[in-house]
């Protein structure tokens, strides 16, 4: 099995990558980024290549032709909306993509297989902003409608959106953490202060790093996808054409984590 990866040098990313490192059942892993992976060049895995690209909102013909074959992806890709301006958020979070997604659909024409495209969203993104709607929240919704769209055009490329809530880094293991981004030492602090708020307290909102890598690769890999059909309630949604909205609960039910 291929998949593709996106956001690997992120937080999410990482984890992601160390999940998809760990599985047998994968074959090959191709990584889209704008720079060297540090994590892929220590794994030193055959099954690992880094394409190197710089726009991610354009695809040539050398670097479809890698991807073409792939089985699934985990598009990773993202920022902080506190990190950027508010156009560079949209280009980040939304452009690119469905970028990828216009661009993908010639090879899934040329292969006419299924290809699960795992979006990682966030608590808070809306299908119904109101006049206090944080960027992020609009942002993201608007994306995984259109994506929902891309997928009733083409029911093979099966999109889905995963809502994670407070994503806890403390408990990964501590050879991968430190491939993950410094946060700073606000955010660090916060974090910390956070950790066992959501961990002990407030756990239908705790989105450990960890499993969550594992449950996002096993998605991309379509281990999900019967279970998803029946979404409802506090675990998610299907929209129009079998777009799938996950939601932190079904999440930490899929992984056995307590509710």
């Amino acid at each position: 099995m291929h998949l593709i990866l996106t956001g690997a040098t992120g937080m999410v990313g990482t984890t992601v990558l160390d999940a998809m490192l760990k599985t047998t059942d994968i074959s090959k892993i191709s990584i889209l980024s704008r720079r060297p992976v540090q994590l892929a060049e220590d794994a030193k895995d055959p099954r690992v290549n880094v394409i190197i690209h710089k726009d991610f909102s354009s695809y040539s013909p050398e670097v479809l032709s890698q991807l073409q074959d792939a089985d699934g992806c985990v598009w990773a890709l993202g920022i902080s909306q506190t990190q950027v301006n508010k156009e560079d958020y949209i280009t980040i979070t939304k452009t690119y993509p469905l970028a990828f997604a216009s661009a993908f659909q010639p090879a899934l024409k040329a292969t006419n297989k299924p290809f699960n495209f795992v979006y990682v969203s966030g608590q808070g993104a809306t299908f119904q902003p109101g006049l206090f709607t944080p960027i992020f929240g609009k942002t993201k919704g608007e994306t995984e409608l259109a994506l929902a769209d891309v997928r009733k055009k083409n029911p093979l490329f099966r999109a889905s959106t995963v809502r994670p809530g407070f994503i806890d880094w403390l408990d990964q293991d501590k050879s991968i953490t430190k491939y993950m981004p410094p946060l700073g030492l606000a955010r660090t602090g916060l974090g910390h202060a956070l950790h066992p708020v959501f961990k002990f307290g407030m756990r239908g909102n705790w989105s450990p790093t960890e499993p969550l890598g594992g449950f996002l690769t096993g998605l991309a890999m379509g281990k999900w996808n019967e279970g998803l059909k029946t979404l409802k309630g506090d675990e998610g949604q299907v929209l129009e054409g079998g777009f799938p909205v996950v939601e932190n609960n079904f999440f930490r039910r899929a992984m056995g984590l307590p509710r």
